[in-house]
């Protein structure tokens, strides 16, 4: 009698390189409450000062415009953003005069760059002052280092058809480049660091990190205003320890490192990803749930790409398209921990909005999956069709757009 052989399933395996950080690193960062709360007090009596500084009706705007970018780039913003924003429309409705001679380019381009970071509407047309007859930057320009840097960082909230700041951002890094050999080490590397990230695109605790250090070594820094964000940061870097004790608890108590093998674990990578979305206190919680669900998104993630076969693939998208529990019959053994894993976190996540009377979130986002409801096959076939991709890409570009539609709060 002829031996029945089963045909290997052959998979798609990518290979990642192993993860940095495992469990036992963040396993050691426990609450602690008695240096936070050190810390609280601390910040509290700083900022009561700092709200005197931005409610000071003596105040210069200009000078009170710089206050409110200090704070911003030292992290600590939010501490007083009541009160920042009462600011800035009550100076907004000043309608400071900018061609004013008397206003040099670091302080034009930093009032513009403060205003549009914060909404407001203004035209960068006031730059042409500093520009000769032949419509380039003025040659008097060249050493003025503090000012083509502050120009260089507004240059990146041009709005499109603003040809002056595309001219300003060129002109500003070639001069950059040359000038951060002939500055003071410390700020060479300030300059050097805005070069690579520049604040508007940059993840904000980084860059409150980095300027902190930087405005420590300029002589004219406020002291109020350091001690404060070295104490903020201080502070909330305790609550981002816990967070990340937390979120990696939770992924080593799924097992979901023993139970799939070839996902990237990253989950320090993808807490660092969401602390750029929320680093504030006040939004731990959302912090750590988003966390959660991305891990879990890029391990499906993974799944299409290094390890299911095509008819898997079908199965789970199915299974995602429908967001329903009854459909994990159909999935492969390997892949219904993982579809009722995910459907478990969202159901967390309504009952923790629930208690918050926001639990519409998720069910919005249910409706508007039901309502824009395509079948999966007809789907992928049109994708294929229109971008000559393969099944398997068509198929985990699908889910990308069903998880889009599921997580959307």
């Amino acid at each position: 009698m002829e031996a029945i052989i089963e045909q290997e399933t052959i998979r798609p395996l990518g290979y990642y390189p192993e993860t940095v950080w495992v469990y036992e690193d963040f396993a050691s960062f426990s609450a602690n409450d008695s240096a936070f709360e050190s810390y609280t007090e601390q910040v509290d009596e700083l900022k009561m000062q700092v709200k005197d500084m931005l409610i000071n009706l003596t105040t210069d705007p200009v000078e009170k415009l710089k206050l409110i970018d200090a704070l911003c780039r030292l992290g600590v913003s939010y501490q007083v953003k009541s009160e920042i924003e009462d600011q800035m429309n009550l100076i907004f409705n000043l309608q400071l005069n900018l061609d004013d001679r008397d206003y040099d380019l670091y302080t034009v381009a930093l009032v513009l760059r403060v205003f549009r970071q914060h909404g407001f509407k203004m035209s960068f047309e006031v730059f042409n002052k500093f520009k000769s007859d032949d419509g380039n930057f003025k040659e008097s320009l060249t050493n003025d280092v503090n000012g083509i840097l502050s120009l260089y960082e507004a240059a990146h909230l041009s709005l499109h058809g603003e040809d002056i700041l595309d001219q300003a951002l060129a002109y500003t890094r070639a001069k950059l480049d040359l000038l951060a050999s002939q500055c003071e080490p410390y700020l060479a590397k300030h300059i050097a660091l805005a070069l690579q990230h520049p604040f508007y695109f940059a993840i904000q605790r980084i860059k409150s990190r980095e300027y902190i250090s930087f405005y420590e070594e300029v002589e004219s820094h406020n002291e109020v205003l350091l001690m404060l964000a070295k104490l903020d940061f201080n502070r909330v870097q305790l609550l981002h320890q816990q967070e990340l004790n937390e979120v990696s608890r939770w992924f080593e108590d799924l097992k979901l490192t023993s139970r799939y093998s070839y996902p990237r674990a990253r989950i320090a990578e993808i807490y660092m990803w969401t602390n750029a979305v929320y680093f504030e206190p006040q939004y731990r919680s959302a912090q750590i749930m988003l966390t959660k669900i991305v891990k879990l998104i890029s391990i499906i993630d993974d799944t299409y790409d290094s390890y299911a076969t095509i008819d898997e693939l079908r199965l789970l998208t199915d299974a995602i398209e429908s967001w329903d529990i009854n459909a994990i019959d159909e999935l492969p053994d390997y892949m219904k921990f993982l579809y009722s894993t995910i459907l478990n976190l969202y159901g967390e996540l309504e009952t923790e909005l629930e208690s918050e009377g926001r639990s519409y979130g998720v069910s919005h986002a249910r409706d508007a999956a039901e309502q824009k409801r395509v079948h999966v096959a007809t789907d992928i076939k049109c994708y294929m069709k229109q971008y000559g991709s393969s099944e398997r890409e068509a198929i985990r570009t699908t889910f990308r757009k069903r998880m889009q539609v599921h997580g959307k709060m």
